[in-house]
């Protein structure tokens, strides 16, 4: 399809009020599902993010990365094991989560970043203490899985004063030492929203967002109030693999964050669309 100058000018019009609106402000992206695995969606990932920085606009990255673990896992012999949503994580499979995230998918998002004329930095909740956490206490028990206890966001703060879009892998080290622990994309992105004070937080999903009626996408709840939430879970609504998801959203904005997202990430640069276009995408969370 070809693009008219017309139209070009419209959408740079239609973008500028929300450049304005977000330049010197923090975004936090938590990027996973669909979009890290098909080549042409993190390649639109990666040019919405460079592109929000090249106007002014502070992006963290946070990101996860569970299809590239199962896959080293397989190739050790080692069969993924999944309880409520979570990954149970021995200690032989925390040596792959860290060796995954915070190197081969880390390092592969920088590199990504540089090739779009970006400027950016992999790091992991074990670089200058930036997250610490200790043993969930689950039943059943989930293994090296973390609960976060406090979140230093002094070594992000310095990359974003610099121009550089921080890149964090969500692992933990243990608050009383030695321990590594396993962090939740979701949860670890909301808290560093939180200490940040962001201005939003995006989390990126596989599906359009939170649906009225789980089987028709056109059924798009477009804004949530935080009020709203315990009603909506009474209904049935908010079920299912939403509802940790919706979590963190809610206890992103109670904690300072002025909006919460979660966006369809199967389609190419849905973070422009939320950010820079009057008509958004997903659902919001005020």
């Amino acid at each position: 399809m070809t693009v008219s100058t017309a139209d070009r000018a419209q959408v740079l019009t239609q973008a500028l009020p929300y450049i304005k609106q977000y330049a010197g402000k923090t975004v936090v992206i938590k990027y996973g599902g669909n979009a890290m695995i098909s080549d042409d969606l993190k390649s639109a990932v990666m040019e919405d993010i460079v592109l929000l920085s090249t106007v002014g606009i502070k992006v963290v990255l946070v990101h996860g990365g569970g299809p590239e673990i199962n896959d080293v896992l397989v190739k050790i012999s080692k069969e993924p094991k999944f309880i409520g949503g979570l990954r149970y994580t021995d200690k032989e499979t925390m040596e792959v989560v860290q060796m995954v995230l915070a190197g081969k998918v880390n390092k592969g998002l920088v590199q990504r970043l540089e090739q779009q004329g970006g400027n950016a930095v992999g790091l992991c909740g074990l670089d200058g203490g930036m997250i610490k956490a200790k043993k969930m206490l689950s039943e059943p028990d989930l293994g090296l899985v973390g609960d976060i206890t406090d979140v230093d966001v002094t070594l992000i703060r310095n990359c974003l004063d610099n121009g550089t879009i921080p890149v964090i892998a969500s692992i933990a080290a243990g608050d009383k030492g030695g321990d590594v622990f396993n962090i939740n994309a979701d949860i670890a992105a909301s808290r560093i929203a939180a200490a940040l004070d962001a201005e939003k937080l995006v989390l990126m999903t596989d599906v359009r967002g939170l649906l009225r009626d789980k089987d028709n996408e056109d059924t798009l709840i477009s804004v949530v109030h935080v009020s709203d939430v315990p009603g909506l879970k009474r209904k049935g609504v908010i079920r299912g693999g939403m509802i940790p998801k919706i979590d963190c959203c809610v206890e992103a904005v109670r904690r300072g964050v002025k909006r919460t997202h979660i966006i369809d990430g199967r389609i190419a640069h849905s973070i422009l669309i939320e950010m820079l276009t009057d008509e958004g995408i997903g659902t919001m969370f005020l």
